[in-house]
């Protein structure tokens, strides 16, 4: 018989927004935004004082205001939340090496086999958050099950500071009660395309075939036919595998000027400059990303034989900027490079790059 997994992960309570509070205790009990401002940009995450207003990530920065008007704007800092993410990991790894990093506030573990002995993954998930609080100042919620999906949509059921079990027997029959917008990996888009035809919960998107799920919504038709099943079979991956490195920023304003666009993409290249040589990364893409004040992307791109050296890469985004006039006012520049020089991430967290950086 096949053993059963035991699956935690592990969700930071507004986790930007909660460093910010225990940080500058002013700001602790006040709704807080992360990110953007009153006149522009988008909030990267939002307090709970904040949510009970509405206010919510990826919400534009007025409309956060309009939704709440005291709400306090906080700059990022991306170093100070990537720190603490690290001494959270950390504690992860005092239970198992099997730890699957999503972000920089969120984590898959596999606890079938720990470090611990203790069988009990509810037990586990209860010591670390407790280890959290006590080490770190910060909530955290977590959700149990036997597979990554489930765990998840269990990490939501209980928050903020709270945990959930979904055992395998009762995991069908709560699924079945599940709204679909609740399930993790069907989006806003996806969930109205599915009420368009009847389809409002678990139950609901049972009825419907393999057949007719996969010609309405393609590949993703096998991904929502199983999960309403309980049937994930994604392991937890320590090594996942990168695929590019980037930095990029939103501007306060718009950037019309050569002299502005320089300034800014010369401090986007330095970002990125430190996170190559943090990551000990190299790729034979560059890339330069634009959006412009009417929020069109464009994306411009050269790939080398070689890897190119760190200068080549700046020399190379002067050439993308040139290949093209810019007809039209900048609201961000971001610049990457792909094709890397590695097959798998580095397995430590600590090489572990989360690359969060602009309008989050």
């Amino acid at each position: 018989m096949e053993k059963v997994r035991k699956i935690i992960h592990v969700d930071m309570d507004a986790f930007y927004a909660s460093v910010e509070q225990m940080d500058n205790t002013d700001l602790k009990g006040r709704p807080v935004a992360v990110g953007g401002n009153r006149e522009r940009g988008v909030v990267a995450a939002a307090s709970y004082e904040a949510r009970k207003y509405g206010v919510r990530s990826a919400m534009s920065g007025k409309m956060a205001v309009l939704k709440c008007p005291h709400l306090i704007f906080v700059k990022p800092r991306f170093e100070r939340y990537k720190e603490l993410s690290n001494k959270i990991r950390e504690i992860f790894y005092d239970y198992t090496d099997l730890v699957e990093p999503l972000s920089l506030d969120e984590a898959f573990l596999d606890v079938t086999e720990n470090k611990v002995g203790n069988p009990s993954a509810t037990l586990i998930a209860q010591e670390i958050r407790k280890r959290i609080k006590a080490e770190i100042g910060l909530n955290a919620s977590a959700g149990i099950s036997y597979n990554k999906f489930l765990a998840k949509t269990a990490s939501d059921i209980n928050k903020p500071n709270g945990q959930a079990v979904i055992l395998p027997k009762d995991a069908e029959s709560f699924l079945e009660k599940l709204p679909i917008e609740k399930f993790f990996g069907i989006g806003k888009v996806t969930a109205d395309k599915m009420k368009e035809i009847g389809i409002h919960n678990g139950y609901d998107l049972k009825q419907f075939s393999l057949q007719y799920l996969t010609k309405r919504f393609g590949k993703s038709g096998l991904h929502f036919f199983n999960i309403v099943r309980g049937i994930h079979l994604s392991e937890v991956q320590p090594n996942r595998i990168r695929k590019s490195l980037s930095a990029e920023n939103t501007f306060d304003k718009d950037l019309s000027e050569y002299s502005e666009w320089m300034k800014a993409l010369k401090e986007i290249f330095e970002e990125l400059k430190r996170r190559i040589s943090r990551s000990g990364v190299k790729g034979r893409t560059v890339t330069l990303k634009i959006k412009f004040h009417d929020f069109t992307i464009q994306t411009r791109s050269k790939t080398f034989e070689q890897y190119p050296e760190t200068e080549k890469i700046w020399e190379t985004v002067l050439e993308l900027l040139e290949q093209e006039e810019l007809r039209k006012k900048v609201r961000l520049f971001g610049i990457g490079i792909s094709n890397l020089n590695i097959e798998e991430e580095r397995q430590h967290f600590g090489k572990q790059l989360i690359i969060e950086f602009g309008d989050g």
